[in-house]
C-alpha cells in the first residue's frame, strides 16, 4: 500500500480555504497511486489559540457541505484522508482526527488523548485510542504529543496495527525532539510511522513541517523539510512481520519489572 503525509500551511480559521488546500494535496496523492494521506494537527482549523478559543465546527459541520470537496477528491483519487481538527462534541472541545474515505464516509474516530501546555486551557483529551483499516491493514491514530509516549503506539500495535500516522504541529526549535520520537515509536514497535507536519505561518505561531515516513526499524524511507509536498513511500507488512522476527523488542516487552530495589 502505498502511504503519504502531506505538507502545507493552514490559514487560522478559514476552514473554505483549508479544505481547497486539503483537496489541492488529495489530488497530488492520486496521481501518484497513494491509498492513504495524512495531514497535519488541526489542519482544517489551523493550529492557532485565538482559534482555538473561538467558535468551532462540530460534527455536523463535517458531515455537510464544508467536507463535500474533499469527499470528492477522495473519491476521485481513490485515497483515504486522515485531516486533523479542532472539534466542538457539544460536552467537549477536542483536538481529533477525521477519517474521510473514498466512498464518501466521514467521521471522527480518534481524540487526541495527551494535550501539550495550553492545549490543556482549550480541549479535553481522549479517553480512547483508535485505529482504521485501509486495504486490510490496520493503522493506530495519533496526534502530535501522543507519539511521545511510547506506551500509546504500543497499544496501537499490540492490538495488531502495522503502522502508526500521527498529524502534528511542531514549532521552531522542536525539529530533534520530533525526528527522534516518531523514529523511536517506528524502531520500538517494529512498524511503519507516517507523520505529517503543519508549516509555515499559521496565525500568530510559526511551524516547522518535518513530515515522513519511517521504516520499521526507524529509518526514513521519505522526508520532507519545511516546503509544501507529499512524502510518499511504500508500506509493506510483510517487512513488518520479517522485523519484528529479526528484532524481537516487542514481542521481549515485559509489563512488569518487579518491585525497585535501591541500595
Amino acid at each position: 500500500m502505498i502511504v503519504a503525509a502531506g505538507q502545507a500551511a493552514a490559514e487560522a480559521g478559514d476552514l473554505a480555504a483549508n479544505v481547497a488546500t486539503a483537496v489541492r494535496l488529495t489530488a497530488l496523492a492520486g496521481s501518484q497511486d497513494v491509498e492513504l494521506l495524512v495531514l497535519p494537527e488541526a489542519f482544517l482549523t489551523g493550529y492557532d489559540a485565538a482559534v482555538f478559543a473561538g467558535s468551532l465546527p462540530g460534527p455536523a459541520d463535517l458531515a455537510g457541505p464544508l467536507l463535500d470537496p474533499l469527499r470528492e477528491a477522495a473519491a476521485a483519487a481513490g485515497t483515504t484522508v486522515v485531516l486533523s481538527t479542532a472539534l466542538d462534541r457539544g460536552e467537549r472541545r477536542t483536538l481529533s482526527s477525521v477519517v474521510v474515505r473514498p466512498d464518501g464516509r466521514t467521521d471522527a474516530p480518534y481524540d487526541k488523548q495527551h494535550l501539550d501546555g495550553a492545549e490543556n486551557d482549550h480541549f479535553t483529551p481522549g479517553d480512547h485510542g483508535a485505529s482504521i483499516v485501509v486495504g486490510g491493514h490496520e493503522l493506530g491514530l495519533s496526534i502530535c504529543y501522543d507519539g511521545s509516549f511510547p506506551e500509546h503506539a504500543r497499544a496501537a500495535a499490540d492490538d495488531g496495527a502495522v503502522g502508526y500516522l500521527n498529524s502534528m504541529a511542531y514549532f521552531p526549535g522542536g525539529a530533534h525532539r520530533r525526528d527522534l520520537y516518531y523514529a523511536a515509536r517506528a524502531l520500538d514497535n517494529g512498524f511503519y510511522v507516517v507523520v505529517s507536519g503543519l508549516t509555515g505561518r499559521c496565525g500568530s505561531s510559526s511551524f516547522i513541517g518535518g513530515s515522513a515516513v519511517y521504516d520499521p526499524e526507524g529509518r526514513p524511507l521519505a522526508r520532507l523539510g519545511e516546503e509544501e509536498g507529499l512524502a510518499v513511500a511504500e508500506l509493506d507488512p510483510a517487512l513488518v512481520a520479517a522485523t519484528r522476527a529479526r528484532h524481537t523488542m516487542h514481542h521481549d516487552h515485559r509489563p512488569f519489572l518487579g518491585q525497585r530495589v535501591v541500595g
